[in-house]
This record gives structure tokens, C-alpha cells and sequence, in this order.
């Protein structure tokens, strides 16, 4: 391993909003402020609250409600019929 080309890796802090600090390694060289970390990310902490403000995941949800059901068996097209009544008023 060559001695003068790889970066330095030393100890870093790094902080959060929430105010958390942990320690860790980078080749930054300066501490870390974070806005958001794994102790208070809603993922994590199991506290995600959906906002609906439009009812968009009702709609969402009650339009793929059905998505993977089979469906009824589906009737003849109506205009099948008709095509069938035309055919019999041009051969008489």
C-alpha cells in the first residue's frame, strides 16, 4: 500500500438535531451535524403517521381494493349481437 496517495481517516463526532452524538470514522476530518438519525426517524422509532389531507390514500386504497381478485366472467358484447341482426337484414 502506497503511503502518500490515501486520504487520512480519523475519529469524527457526529450529531443530531435530536441530540444524539455517536463516534465514528471518515475521511472528512470534521464533525458531522445531521438533521435526522436512526434515533429519531420515524422508520425506525415505529411512530410514521400518515397525513392524508386530499383523502388520496382512501382513494388509493379503495381503487386496487380489488387488484389480484379474479373477476366474474364477463357476457357477450352487445355489439356482437347487433352485428349478428345486421348480417340477417342484408341477406333478406
Amino acid at each position: 500500500m502506497q503511503q502518500a496517495i490515501h486520504p487520512k481517516y480519523k475519529e469524527i463526532t457526529v450529531k443530531c438535531n435530536c441530540g444524539t452524538s455517536f463516534k465514528t470514522y471518515s475521511t472528512k476530518c470534521s464533525d458531522l451535524s445531521l438533521d435526522i438519525c436512526s434515533s429519531c426517524h420515524p422508520f425506525y422509532t415505529g411512530q410514521q403517521k400518515l397525513i392524508d389531507t386530499e383523502g388520496r390514500v382512501d382513494n388509493f386504497k379503495r381503487k386496487f381494493a380489488t387488484f389480484g381478485k379474479p373477476q366474474p366472467a364477463a357476457t357477450p358484447a352487445p355489439e356482437a349481437k347487433s352485428e349478428a341482426a345486421s348480417d340477417d337484414k342484408k341477406s333478406t
